[in-house]
């Protein structure tokens, strides 16, 4: 069929994969920063212009790359907000990532709907700051003038999505970012515009939700655009997910999700129902807490290096011979503990050593995320398979403990833009179904990640004592954190 281009436009730079649209071989890539100015030492800006994203994609994409390419798919950051007046020009910079400013707009919010199950009812998830639907309430108490100009909402792909096909009337977004909105539900598979007047204080024109294979249009150079996805659904679909698959993601804050064939509402506000790229759904349970435990306690020990904590852990058992943390360092959102502590448990003299203590941050970190994972199997998610994803999955001391703490198959895959990817297989899907050649309801089949495969084994069983070990701690700790 030819060859085919995903971009993923991510917080701080563009990737640019060109893919062999029959298997998915990377055939060339590009990358290029965006010109964003952030002094050194300082936070990534809350606002930007989103100029900058078409400047950094420019850049990429420069020395031919897309030479040959037939169709584009695009995924980008979730949760930017990008304001658009009656003429479609920017009413102010793009809003991005999670914003503390709307803190308060979230809590707003969630009151003038009638509480969280509200929310949870009408569109799968409780308003969080990161989240448009929040950022439109901060910008009408804050900004009344601007939200006042705001006629059309746009999120980072939808609009770089718009600007490839030469700014067309007919604006385009697909399930996977409108779900994220806080103002589409993806159990109705439609808008909740009453959310955006409750948000905003009047209505504002919305992007048309087009189907997983269906294009956005066609560039005036003949050159296919898929409908695009936010960053999350785009990994899921770079990786290959399926029934039975989970994601566990391990950054500062974690993350678990899997494949589920329909939207969950959950009512305590630990699920946040998405949809995918597919036409299935993806419910998403966070963490506050799972690399910055790992960081935390490699200050406290004084090593150089994550590297350094997985070694130290190696030298202790299973169990960290009695020693427990709960690592709720930030407070916690899974679960919903937002204004407690961290808590080390079972110090006896004898697991009085570093070892221990490094081996416990690291069991308290998984036991953590297995909490996220069984809130989603206590909701009927079918989880076989775990797909560990983030630099520290490559670490011996997660990787030994994971498989036993999660009691399943767990998959490392290998680096890989898996973001853009996901965004070129959209595109390949698009470009095939605009031929003929593909069904609509079904992607293109395409090699799957390159990745490390570690089983539970025989260690299940120790790893089950183990969360049983944490399971009591929180328990005593924090009685009925779980209960509804």
């Amino acid at each position: 069929m030819g060859i085919v281009a995903g971009l993923d436009s991510s917080p701080d730079f563009t990737r640019i994969v060109v893919c062999d649209t029959d298997t998915g071989a990377v055939l060339r890539q590009g990358y290029a920063p965006h010109p964003v100015d952030t002094p050194d030492g300082a936070a990534r800006p809350s606002d930007v212009d989103p100029q900058a994203w078409l400047l950094s994609l420019g850049e990429a994409a420069g020395g031919g790359l897309l030479e040959g390419v037939q169709a584009i798919g695009v995924s980008a950051q979730q949760n930017a907000l990008i304001p658009l007046d009656a003429q479609g020009n920017t009413v102010r910079p793009a809003i991005v990532g999670g914003d503390r400013r709307a803190q308060v707009a979230a809590a707003d919010l969630i009151d003038a709907l009638g509480g969280r199950e509200a929310w949870a009812q009408a569109v799968g998830c409780v308003p969080q700051a990161a989240q448009p639907v929040t950022k439109l309430r901060w910008l009408a108490k804050a900004e009344p003038e601007n939200a006042r100009r705001t006629a059309a909402l746009l999120q980072a792909h939808d609009w770089l999505v718009w600007q490839l096909l030469g700014r067309p009337v007919r604006r385009t977004t697909d399930r996977g970012g409108a779900s994220g909105t806080g103002y589409w539900s993806a159990a109705a598979g439609g808008y909740r515009s009453d959310l955006v007047e409750l948000a905003l204080g009047h209505q504002a024109m919305l992007p048309e939700v087009i189907g997983p294979s269906d294009a956005a249009g066609t560039t005036p150079e003949g050159l296919l655009i898929s409908a695009g996805t936010g960053e999350t659904m785009a990994a899921a679909f770079g990786l290959g997910l399926g029934f039975g698959d989970a994601v566990v993601s391990l950054g500062a804050s974690g993350s678990v999700m899997a494949v589920h064939p329909e939207a969950l509402a959950d009512t305590s506000g630990m699920i946040t129902s998405l949809a995918d790229a597919t036409g299935m759904h993806l419910p998403v349970v966070t963490t506050l807490n799972a690399v910055r435990t790992l960081r935390g306690t490699a200050e406290l020990l004084g090593l150089a290096d994550l590297e350094s904590l997985s070694d130290l852990a190696m030298k202790s058992t299973p169990g960290s011979h009695g020693l427990v943390m709960l690592p709720y360092l930030e407070g916690e959102r899974t679960p919903n503990l937002p204004h407690t502590a961290g808590t080390l448990a079972g110090l006896r003299r004898e697991s009085m050593r570093a070892e221990h203590l490094a081996r416990a941050s690291f069991e308290g970190m998984l036991c953590g995320l297995a909490d996220a994972l069984d809130v989603l199997r206590g909701r009927g998610v079918e989880v076989r398979r775990i797909f560990l994803l983030g630099k520290a999955a490559e670490l011996p001391a997660v990787q030994a403990a994971a498989p036993m703490l999660f009691g399943a198959q767990v998959v490392v895959p290998q680096p890989a833009d898996y973001a853009a990817i996901g965004a070129a297989r959209q595109a390949a899907w698009a470009l095939g179904v605009s031929q003929g050649t593909l069904d609509p309801r079904t992607p293109p089949v395409w090699q799957g990640a390159a990745a490390q495969v570690l089983e539970p084994g025989d260690e299940m069983a120790v790893g089950q004592a183990v969360r049983q070990q944490f399971v009591s701690v929180r328990e005593q700790t924090h009685p009925g954190a779980f209960r509804a």
